[in-house]
């Protein structure tokens, strides 16, 4: 009996889990800059602190214009390229391409939606050092 319940909880989370390999893309629009109290922060510091917040998640970014990077990470064959408009007041991560994440009709692997996620709670942090 326990065989045949480990067999079938195994069924349903294959089952279920399967169901999940897509989701809407996640863009980070026009979030706040807020760094810490009292302290009034530049674009530069803005810049900064996503460079660094980036590059300890592995992102690659690249300045393409004052207040714009265009950002990309990769992990074995998967690419996401973002992306991110800032300036003291506010910034914005938007997806921009991808490779081997299944984006397709605005749906993308939910490890993206993860990577975007896990740069903005980051982003966040740096800025609040500021």
């Amino acid at each position: 009996m326990r065989a045949f319940f480990g067999v079938a909880c195994t069924a349903l989370a294959l089952a279920l889990g399967g169901c999940a390999t897509v989701e809407p893309i996640e863009d980070v629009t026009d979030a706040p800059v807020v760094a810490a109290k009292g302290k009034t922060v530049a674009p530069g510091d803005v810049g900064t602190a996503i460079q660094r917040a980036g590059q300890s998640l592995g992102w690659q970014l690249l300045a393409e214009a004052p207040g714009l990077f265009t950002g990309r990470r990769q992990l074995r064959h998967h690419l996401a390229v973002v992306e991110i408009e800032f300036d003291e007041r506010a910034y914005s991560i938007r997806y921009r391409d991808s490779t081997n994440l299944e984006a397709k009709d605005g749906q993308i692997h939910p490890a993206y939606n993860q990577w975007i996620e896990s740069l903005d709670k980051a982003i966040r942090a740096e800025l609040g050092m500021l």
